[in-house]
């Protein structure tokens, strides 16, 4: 049995307290602990969005329906933005992790070079996401709209472009026959709304109505939301059928018909929950990247001064790239939840 005696550990290795054990700095610890607590709120809150979304799985929205523009390029590139945004938040992190090896070298001048390069890329990301926010605020050109039998349809294909308004009824502004050019899809998107279409014939708000003069639509579908008379959840319309069930309802006068855009109060895209949830979701995840991006330059100021060069370390460095590598990672889930499932 002497085989198997223990073996006898010197006081030198012996751990006796007072210290970590695993020669984790006081500072580096306790990120580590905010990352664990923020990591449960995020998973709280995609646990909810999960059971939400299960409850009306029919009526949900699907990311490359939602999700389909590019600046500059208009629609019909499905997720091609937001994957964009994802590309250049992943490189960042890899910015990031550039960023503490050369600090680990005291290679100040690299560090700089990294870290710069990871601010650049969270900014790119937050402007992205402010202008997805809004793209998702204003909605599409063709709203939501309530159809005759009751349903409610989301609409895909190209709006056609309005060219003009042809005043047939002089107003307060307009006389007849005046060709109004200014401004046309928000004045027909506000008159679809309040109902002052008619049989194509637009009432402006100086009280003239004028002939609306636009391209035709192409490649019109209806997508069902919410179960009508005739119409069921996931039924899809197409072709000249949709376009005359679009614009029977459009076109009724009756107000209230369409939802163009979404808020925290009503949502073109599918159910009022799935607004709330993306406002939130992906707002606090913003707020995290920002937060992260201030964080970065203050660290940065103070690599360019040489603060950290004389302490003889850059584990500030190493302690903001951890919470950088953190939001991140929690966008890899709010991308695969919110736009790939």
């Amino acid at each position: 049995m002497s085989g198997h005696a223990s073996k006898q550990i010197d006081t030198t290795t012996l751990w006796g307290g007072k210290v970590s054990p695993f020669s984790t700095s006081y500072g580096k610890l306790m990120m580590w602990f905010f990352l664990v607590s923020d990591a449960l709120t995020f998973g709280g809150l995609l646990i909810a969005y999960g059971f939400t979304r299960h409850d009306a799985q029919d009526a949900w929205p699907i990311g490359e329906e939602t999700f389909n523009s590019m600046p500059f390029l208009g629609h019909g590139f499905p997720l091609l933005y937001v994957a964009l945004m994802t590309f250049i938040l992943i490189v960042s992190s890899v910015t990031m992790v550039l960023a503490v090896e050369a600090g680990h070298r005291m290679d100040k001048k690299g560090v700089i070079k990294w870290m710069v390069a990871t601010i650049i890329g969270g900014f790119f990301f937050v402007g992205s996401q402010a202008w997805e926010w809004s793209h998702f605020i204003h909605g599409s050109e063709f709203g939501k709209v309530e159809l005759v039998d009751g349903s409610q349809a989301i609409v895909k294909g190209h709006f056609g472009e309005i060219k003009n308004f042809t005043v047939i009824e002089a107003g307060e502004h307009h006389a007849k026959g005046a060709v109004v050019t200014d401004d046309l899809m928000h004045q027909f998107q506000h008159a679809v709304e309040v109902g002052k279409i008619n049989d194509g014939i637009i009432t402006l708000h100086d009280g003239s109505k004028a002939k609306i003069t636009k391209e035709a639509d192409h490649d019109m579908e209806l997508i069902i939301k919410k179960d009508g008379k005739s119409n069921k959840v996931g039924t899809r319309i197409k072709g000249k059928n949709a376009e005359k069930m679009y614009y029977q309802a459009i076109y009724s006068g009756t107000p209230h018909k369409v939802i163009y855009g979404a808020n925290l109060e009503q949502n073109e895209y599918g159910p009022q929950q799935y607004g709330q949830f993306f406002f939130f979701i992906t707002g606090f995840h913003g707020f995290h990247v920002f937060s992260g991006v201030i964080i970065n330059i203050i660290i940065l100021l103070g690599v360019i001064a040489g603060t950290y060069h004389k302490r003889g370390h850059y584990e500030m460095v190493e302690k903001t790239g951890l919470y950088w590598h953190f939001v991140d990672l929690v966008w890899v889930f709010v991308f695969t939840f919110f736009y790939l499932v």
